[in-house]
């Protein structure tokens, strides 16, 4: 089996050599970008299994280079870990329910880094080898885990991976609330318990996709899947 492709798309060259060099080294196969348009362009090419994505980039920033890889029609879109500078990006992120799978704060540790990225990679490589399951459908929206595709009223909806992960495993359990920190864990895989706020992004997310009426909030615990309307 050949290494997970990773794109690092950093213009900072000090962070992006030392980036790849730790991804290098738990044996990883990597590329780099320095700019926007280059790193929409290399993702292009490469197709790579993951992309570690800084916000503020020369050309146009990664909040655009997100959405470009992925709306890309091309395959399945990449999974996306952002680093951003300060707590406003990731607001920023949050409010325009860019897609991003998971985001990293500067300064950061290469220990935190490498584990997200491991954990990101690890659930990809869990759901493509997960036995096709029954389509889930409720009133206007089906749910088809086998090929990843969601339906609203007919209409094709295209969700980043771990929006259509958190969806899968909501719907699977209509009714049921999950804790922030249980999702965590179930859905990202991360046993600490940290990044409540990355559920929040991709519940809205989802919310602005699919309609708000499928996921409901129980304020104060969690989230939950709602069957009727």
């Amino acid at each position: 089996m050949s290494a997970p492709t990773i794109v690092v798309v950093e213009d900072e060259q000090a962070i992006a050599e030392a980036v790849s060099a730790r991804l290098r080294a738990e044996g990883f196969a990597v590329e780099t970008a320095a700019d926007g348009p280059g790193g929409v362009e290399l993702c292009r090419r490469l197709r790579p299994d993951l992309v570690v994505l800084d916000v503020m980039l020369p050309g146009f920033d990664g909040i655009e280079v997100c959405r470009r890889i992925q709306a890309d029609p091309q395959g399945p879109a990449p999974m996306v870990l952002m680093l951003t500078a300060r707590d406003a990006e990731v607001d920023e992120i949050v409010g325009l329910g860019v897609g991003a799978d998971d985001y990293v704060t500067k300064p950061f540790s290469a220990r935190v880094l490498v584990a997200r990225v491991k954990a990101l990679l690890r659930r990809a490589e869990q759901a493509a080898a997960e036995r096709p399951a029954a389509r889930i459908v409720a009133d206007g929206l089906e749910i088809d885990p086998a090929g990843r595709r969601v339906r609203v009223e007919g209409a094709d909806v295209r969700l980043t991976p771990t929006e259509f992960d958190l969806l899968v495993h909501l719907a699977r359990s209509p009714g049921v609330v999950f804790s922030r920190e249980r999702l965590l864990g179930e859905v990202w895989g991360y046993a600490d318990g940290t990044g409540e706020r990355t559920v929040d992004t991709h519940v809205a997310g989802l919310r602005a996709k699919v309609g708000a009426r499928w996921i409901r909030t129980a304020h104060g615990v969690g989230y939950a899947f709602e069957m009727a309307s």
